[in-house]
């Protein structure tokens, strides 16, 4: 399928405007100029797509009037030391994500950008949709929350598991059309909890959440529901899933648990995949938490992800998320690009001479490497996730086998 177009959705004011996050400035222009300057969007695969902005309505899809009418209300973002105190912690608008002039095009862009991938699936023979501006994971309804003002991850699995349009004909009476399965697969190094929280009482089967991640004590969004799930609790649904990992994560470490996300995918079975692609457990993050690298070996970022586009044979999204250190997070997302496209780079690749070429000292290669911290995943704790998992995967089958028997 190689003459399928990969969908990359880009453009000038997304570009401007994502870099203007407080929590990544300018993040979001040496992502693209690098994947600009690599030659990747000059490919003949790369189909590029202008976002659309999405509307009031598309928005009220999963968020609540009371948090739309403030936060796409201008004047309470354009001078922050004017703005309602009150209601700026009522919403979610401090600490981490503060108003900040633009805000109200910034959610609108955003959310669609993440949307005109998502539809570019639904409507088009594209198999591969890529935004790295989207992936905004913690927002929940009615709150910015974790540096994320929108909730563009849930209004794509929202959007994808809508049922296909019906193609009508005069001689066949079309049947009801079958609700896609959607999977969500989270990379980042912080849990989604925000995604967590959105569909954590839904009875959909048609829905999985899947987030690796860390969780700690006094770590960013580590709930109950982020530590490694309890099969046994009467309330444990196999369709929301959590496997947390240690500090020092490496490689070898998602190697090792990569096995337990492919069951997990081939006994659901996803018609869609959004992969939200967080860099912030790469090596040389200010989080300094895991030790991930970026390159070729097995269980690297990179071949994650080259498993998913080449062996996966759902339709799939591929989203940004955390990456502090923003040199690093361009070589990712620029690596995961060639990937995409079927146009690998070496991991030795020159950075090319461009506006942020200083950025990339004092390698100015394309490799993210792993350091020297331990890996803390030791086999007692990885035979516990195993096990755990084995269980899961038993509750899952049955639970998809019991949806199955149900009359239509």
């Amino acid at each position: 399928m190689s003459d399928v177009p990969i969908v990359y959705v880009i453009s000038d004011d997304l570009v401007k405007i994502s870099s203007l996050l407080p929590s990544n400035i300018n993040r979001s222009i040496i992502v693209h100029s690098l994947v600009k300057s690599l030659e990747l969007l000059s490919s003949s695969r790369i189909q590029i797509l202008r976002p659309i902005l999405a509307s009031y309505k598309n928005l009220s899809v999963y968020h609540t009037p009371t948090y739309l009418d403030f936060i796409l209300d201008p004047v309470n973002s354009q001078d922050p030391s004017t703005a309602n105190e009150k209601l700026c912690s009522t919403f979610g608008l401090e600490d981490d994500c503060p108003p900040f002039p633009g805000l109200p095009e910034y959610v609108r862009l955003v959310a669609g950008a993440t949307l005109t991938a998502t539809e570019a699936l639904r409507r088009t023979p594209a198999r591969v949709a890529i935004c790295w501006d989207g992936g905004r994971h913690h927002a929940l309804r009615s709150q910015a929350s974790g540096f994320c003002y929108v909730a563009d991850c849930v209004l794509a699995i929202l959007n994808l598991g809508r049922p296909p349009p019906v193609t009508l004909s005069l001689d066949v009476t079309p049947l009801a059309p079958k609700k896609p399965r959607v999977m969500y697969l989270d990379l980042d190094l912080h849990f989604s909890d925000g995604v967590y929280q959105a569909f954590r009482w839904s009875n959909s089967s048609n829905f999985l959440h899947l987030s690796i991640h860390h969780a700690s004590r006094g770590f960013f969004s580590s709930s109950t529901p982020a530590f490694l799930p309890d099969t046994n609790d009467p309330d444990f649904n196999p369709l929301m899933l959590s496997l947390p990992l240690n500090e020092g994560a490496s490689s070898a470490t998602f190697a090792r648990v990569w096995k337990i996300v492919e069951r997990i995918k081939d006994v659901f079975f996803p018609d869609y995949l959004v992969v939200q692609c967080g860099c912030d457990g790469l090596a040389g993050d200010s989080c300094a938490t895991w030790n991930w690298c970026l390159g070729e070996e097995e269980g690297s970022l990179g071949w994650c992800i080259e498993r998913v586009i080449t062996e996966w044979s759902c339709k799939t999204v591929l989203l940004g998320g955390g990456g502090y250190n923003h040199p690093n997070a361009a070589r990712a997302w620029a690596y995961l690009t060639s990937i995409a496209i079927g146009s690998k780079l070496s991991l030795e690749t020159d950075i090319p001479d461009h506006s942020a070429f200083p950025l990339y000292a004092p390698s100015f290669t394309l490799d993210v490497p792993a350091g020297n911290m331990q890996d803390q995943n030791g086999e007692e704790y990885l035979v516990e996730v195993e096990g755990v998992f084995n269980r899961v995967v038993d509750l899952l089958s049955q639970r998809l086998s019991e949806v199955a028997m149900q009359p239509l």
